[in-house]
C-alpha cells in the first residue's frame, strides 16, 4: 500500500536562517542539529522516505519532526520540558537564604551552618546545601589577606617585576631570603605506610628535635639555588651566606641584583658595610607586607611540601641533610619559575581588591 503524500513544507526566510544556524553551530546539541537537517531536507521537496534514506534515519522520525515544525515552527524542534516532581522552593525563599547568608549572622555564632540556616529559613538542610552550592557560598571557609601600606609600593612592584620579565643583559638576578625555624619533628610512634585504599598514617603528636634556618638565593634565569642551613638567624649568618653567594658567582659577572624583603637582618650596618665593599651588588627591596613578590618564596613552598612537612627527623642534622639532598636534586634538575603577570596586571588586581574592601563597609 503506498504511503500518503505529505503536505508540502515551505520555509519562511527567517525560519530557514534559524535552522541553518542550528545546523552549523558547533555548540548546538546533536539532536537539534539533526531535526534542523530533517526540516531543511523536506523543504527541498523530498518525500519523507527520501529524506530518511539520505539522513540515515527512519521514515517515522522524519514524519514526526516535519509535523512538529508545521504545527509550531522552529520552537517545535526544541525539547519539551520533561515530567517530574513540581518545584516546591520559590524564588523568594532562595533569595532569602542567599541574603541571610551574605548579610547576617546567626545568634551565638560567627557564620551560618546548614543546620542553623535550615532552622531559620524552615527549609531542609539538603535544600540549603543545594542553594549554597548553586551560588558558590561556603560560610565555613575563610581566607586571610594583607594589603601593603608601603608608600613606594607601585615603584617597587614595577622594579621587581621588571627584573623578572625583562632582566638586564649581562647581569644576574637572585631572589634571596631565609626560611626560618624549620622544625626537626619526629613522631611519637612509627609511621604506618600507605596501602591500597588507605593513605599513610601518623600520630598527631610529635617530638621537637631542634630547628634550623635555610638561607637561599634563587637564580631567576636558571632556577638553580645556592642554599645553606644555619642554626641561628642573625645578620652575622646572613653576611656569611652573602659571602658564600659571592664565592659561587663567577668574578666576570659584572652586576648582581639581589631581591630581598624588609627583614631587620637585611638592613643592619654589618650588611650595609658588606654591600658597600662589593659594589657589583644592587639591592631591590620588596614592598612591606608583600614578600610574595620574592620568587624564592615559591621555592620555599616546594621544599616544604616535598621534603619538610611530611619528613621524620630525629635530629637537626637529619633535617639539614634532607634539605641539602633536596637542594642537590633541585640544581641537578633546575627549571626556572616563570613569572607571568605584568606589573600593570598586578596593580589592576590590587586596585579592584582595594575597591572591594572600601565598599565592604568595615
Amino acid at each position: 500500500m503506498p504511503h500518503p503524500v505529505a503536505a508540502p513544507l515551505v520555509l519562511r526566510a527567517e525560519d530557514r536562517a534559524t535552522l541553518e544556524r542550528w545546523r552549523r553551530r558547533p555548540k548546538t546539541s546533536q539532536a537539534l542539529a539533526l531535526r534542523s537537517r530533517i526540516v531543511l531536507c523536506v523543504a527541498e521537496g523530498k518525500s519523507n522516505s527520501a529524506a530518511a534514506t539520505e539522513l540515515g534515519i527512519t521514515r517515522g522520525t522524519v514524519g514526526k519532526w516535519r509535523a512538529r515544525y508545521l504545527a509550531l515552527g522552529p520552537d517545535g524542534l526544541l525539547d519539551e520540558p520533561r515530567p517530574g516532581v513540581p518545584r516546591t522552593i520559590t524564588d523568594s525563599q532562595i533569595e532569602e537564604v542567599v541574603t541571610r547568608t551574605l548579610e547576617t549572622m546567626p545568634r551565638g555564632a560567627t557564620h551560618w551552618s546548614t543546620r542553623s540556616m535550615a532552622q531559620a529559613s524552615r527549609l531542609s538542610q539538603s535544600t540549603v546545601s543545594r542553594i549554597w552550592r548553586a551560588f558558590g557560598l561556603q560560610p565555613h571557609r575563610t581566607e586571610t589577606f594583607k594589603l601593603s601600606t608601603d608608600p613606594l609600593f607601585v615603584e617597587k612592584v614595577r622594579d621587581i617585576v621588571g627584573l623578572y620579565m625583562n632582566p638586564p643583559e649581562h647581569a644576574l638576578v637572585l631572589c634571596v631570603d631565609e626560611k626560618t625555624q624549620a622544625q626537626a619533628l619526629d613522631r611519637t610512634q612509627p609511621l604506618l605506610p600507605m596501602r591500597p585504599g588507605q593513605p599513610e598514617r601518623r600520630t598527631h603528636d610529635y617530638r621537637r628535635n631542634g630547628t634550623t634556618s635555610l638561607f637561599a638565593a634563587l637564580d631567576v634565569a636558571t632556577g638553580k639555588v645556592i642554599g645553606q642551613c644555619q642554626r641561628q638567624h642573625r645578620s652575622v649568618e646572613f653576611r656569611a651566606f652573602l659571602s658564600r653567594v659571592d664565592a659561587a658567582i663567577p668574578a666576570d659577572e659584572e652586576e648582581v641584583h639581589l631581591i630581598l624583603d624588609n627583614s631587620s637582618t637585611h638592613k643592619t650596618p654589618l650588611i650595609r658595610n658588606w654591600l658597600a665593599a662589593h659594589p657589583r651588588y644592587h639591592v631591590h627591596f620588596t614592598p612591606t607586607s608583600a614578600s610574595w613578590l620574592n620568587l624564592v618564596e615559591r621555592f620555599f613552598a616546594e621544599i616544604t611540601a616535598k621534603q619538610i612537612r611530611r619528613g621524620v627527623f630525629r635530629s637537626t642534622k637529619e633535617l639539614e641533610d634532607a634539605i641539602d639532598a633536596c637542594l642537590r636534586h633541585q640544581n641537578e634538575n633546575a627549571k626556572p619559575f616563570a613569572w607571568t603577570k605584568t606589573a600593570d596586571e598586578i596593580l589592576a588586581t590590587i586596585a579592584r581588591f582595594c575597591q572591594r574592601t572600601s565598599d565592604s563597609g568595615h
